[in-house]
């Protein structure tokens, strides 16, 4: 039964855990030896970590990363005997966190090295991550940093990472050579580190192959759904299904316009489908119909999905409305108060996000407060 106030929603979203779980199993099988963590940064990618840790803990997950300090105080007591990495680090002022909440901060910097050593000659022992640079650019030591620091005579003994981890850059490219160079570049940093758990794939970086593998894997995007490797079919099950309530549908003569600017233009007799979804939704302004000069990634807008067919999007996304050509569809199946699927189970959330010149982590990140949640499944 579904509660009232998703039955009555402006839009909504079906989010499905078991599908979470499922893939979270599937990538931990594909991980072979290696065990698989579960990332839930950016409240579990916008999908609610209240509801998705649970479901993920309870499948077996027992290594999640999150993005910063607060969110691993907020996941602490959804995942009691959890080991908790987050990858933003220390800096002075937070370390109570850090301690208070047993979490593991990711070393991403000198600095951050100074901070944590400053800690634990306060507090005492805590484990720790190194993150080695090994071609992202973006954070981490190098390499060469990481060698010398593991075999610095000046080195406290309480300094004793229990992972060392590095970023790929190109797993979602298998032929690109910067994936063969970061895994030199790998296995040279964690040879100084003997006996440290190293882990360096994320989702593409598990389809990779076992080589990738190492101890733990940090699969993101593919446990929510997403496409993880480019040009190849999408194996994980889709998790959330976004819907939005059609509020009028007219008619318009061939030869007319609709939408701001004109932007959309009929060439035939047509019925538009008013939908209340709009940018203010995550349902981002790009993905708008054809002719709106702004989206140059690809000929046509996103679609929908409504009554068993395909609708294209025409016009240009607002606020809090958006059109869809409904013309195909049989005359008087379309009314006021349903709901189109914005994306999910029939029309893949990367395939609009490509619509929009973007990808499918910022369409679910994007996904604003006005949506109704209903959660499905579990583990």
């Amino acid at each position: 039964m579904l509660p009232p106030e998703f039955l009555a929603a402006s839009n909504r979203l079906t989010i499905d855990l078991g599908a979470l779980t499922d893939n979270w199993r599937a990538m931990n099988a594909r991980s072979g030896k290696a065990r698989a963590a579960a990332v839930l940064k950016a409240d579990a990618y916008g999908l609610g970590i209240d509801q998705a840790a649970p479901a993920l803990y309870a499948a077996g997950a027992r290594d999640f990363f999150v993005a910063n300090a607060e969110e691993g105080a907020d996941l602490r007591p959804l995942v009691p005997d959890g080991r908790i990495y987050i990858l933003a680090g220390m800096w002075p002022g937070n370390e109570a966190l850090f301690f208070d909440n047993d979490l593991v901060p990711v070393i991403n910097s000198d600095e951050q090295l100074a901070v944590f050593m400053a800690a634990l000659s306060e507090r005492g022992d805590h484990p720790c991550v190194l993150h080695v640079d090994t071609g992202m650019n973006r954070l981490g030591l190098t390499v060469e940093q990481a060698v010398a620091l593991a075999t610095d005579p000046a080195r406290p003994a309480s300094f004793s990472p229990v992972l060392i981890m590095s970023h790929l850059v190109c797993a979602d490219d298998p032929e690109h050579r910067l994936n063969g160079l970061q895994l030199r570049r790998f296995h040279e940093a964690t040879a100084a580190y003997e006996g440290v758990d190293a882990s360096l794939a994320n989702s593409g970086g598990v389809f990779l192959g076992s080589d990738y593998h190492f101890d733990l894997t940090r699969p993101g995007i593919a446990v929510y759904g997403g496409e993880a490797v480019n040009d190849v079919p999408n194996p994980m099950k889709p998790v959330v299904t976004a819907e939005a309530r059609i509020i009028q549908v007219r008619d318009v003569a061939a030869g007319g316009t609709a939408s701001y600017g004109a932007s959309a233009r009929f060439d035939r007799d047509s019925r538009i489908a008013t939908v209340a979804v709009g940018y203010a939704d995550g349902y981002h302004r790009s993905v708008s119909g054809g002719g709106v000069t702004l989206r140059q990634a690809t000929p046509s807008g996103a679609f929908g999905f409504l009554h068993g067919r395909k609708v294209p999007h025409v016009g240009r996304v607002t606020m809090d409305l958006s059109l869809f050509d409904v013309t195909d569809l049989p005359t008087g199946t379309v009314r006021p108060g349903d709901y189109i699927e914005l994306f999910g189970r029939h029309i893949a959330i990367d395939d609009v996000a490509r619509a929009g010149g973007t990808i499918g982590y910022e369409m679910l990140t994007s996904l604003g407060h006005r949506y109704a949640r209903h959660y499905v499944g579990g583990a």
